[in-house]
């Protein structure tokens, strides 16, 4: 939206913006990660998650994808291999403690990658997800390349893995507010800067990873935010602005984000912002 909506990714080149990470994966999950919502609810409607369904999450973050298939009745496994601030989060949600009765007996999370949820215990799973927007960073692809592929041998043949991603830029208000991450990491630009979505992203990670497209859809997902701070502090919350505060500063990335976000704002204070997302079902072969 999710990576973007996506994790956390800091540049190769030049040493990392200095963010309180724990305050970010707060952000994320208070803030930005509802946003992706109607997402999860149309694969999961689509794909008629239920009791019998055995989830695989890759990039789980702060666990909400994974909590709305729990109460659908699926079995979930979350793997976060880049955020331990956001997965805590997600083991407050699935995993309350012991003596409360909401405790889920079906939830696994796991930080690090699909390897480490395996067991010769565990049957198969019936459906993979990475819900985290895919296309928007420059090198995200072969990161999620690279999960799906440690993630495939341990669903059977034929099982749906949904790979999600930005919609047409034309569609995506949020999309004129991003260019803003692009403009003032410039100099940095290469792994960690913002890209426009691409037609054919997520098409071209499922044939690297050897899947077999067998579907997609579009869904709105509109950016709605009570203020101004809860906006910027939302859209930081996805990491797509840290090589920009690399290349800047912090205080400089807040006033042109503000300032492209204000056409957005409306009388009440509270900020708006269509978009569109996409999603591809792909099966295993």
């Amino acid at each position: 939206m999710t990576p973007t909506l996506v994790r956390q990714h800091l540049p190769h080149t030049g040493p990392g913006p200095r963010v309180d990470l724990c305050a970010r994966a707060r952000d994320w999950s208070e803030i930005q990660e509802r946003m992706l919502v109607p997402l999860y609810e149309a694969a999961y409607e689509r794909l008629e998650v239920g009791p019998a369904t055995r989830l695989l999450g890759l990039g789980c973050g702060s666990g909400l994808a994974l909590l709305m298939a729990a109460s659908r009745g699926a079995s979930v496994t979350g793997v976060e291999p880049s955020s331990p601030e956001r997965l805590a989060l997600a083991r407050q949600r699935l995993l309350p403690a012991a003596w409360d009765t909401r405790a889920r007996a079906d939830v696994r999370l796991i930080d690090g990658s699909p390897e480490d949820a395996a067991d010769a215990e565990t049957p198969a799973y019936n459906l993979v997800t990475a819900f985290e927007p895919n296309g928007c960073l420059a090198g995200d692809a072969e990161g999620l390349g690279g999960l799906l592929a440690a993630a495939t041998p341990f669903a059977g043949r034929g099982v749906p893995v949904v790979l999600a991603g930005w919609g047409p830029p034309e569609r995506c208000a949020t999309s004129s507010v991003l260019r803003v991450a692009a403009k003032l990491a410039d100099p940095l630009r290469g792994t960690g800067s913002w890209r426009p979505a691409l037609r054919d992203d997520l098409e071209e990670v499922a044939q690297r990873a050897g899947l077999e497209p067998d579907g997609s859809g579009r869904v709105a997902c509109p950016f709605g935010y009570a203020d101004m701070d809860s906006a910027v502090r939302g859209l930081l919350s996805t990491g797509l602005f840290d090589a920009a505060i690399t290349a800047t500063d912090q205080a400089q990335v807040d006033k042109e984000l503000t300032e492209a976000l204000h056409p957005y704002r409306r009388g009440d204070g509270t900020v708006w912002m269509p978009n569109v997302f996409r999603y591809l079902i792909a099966r295993t072969r």
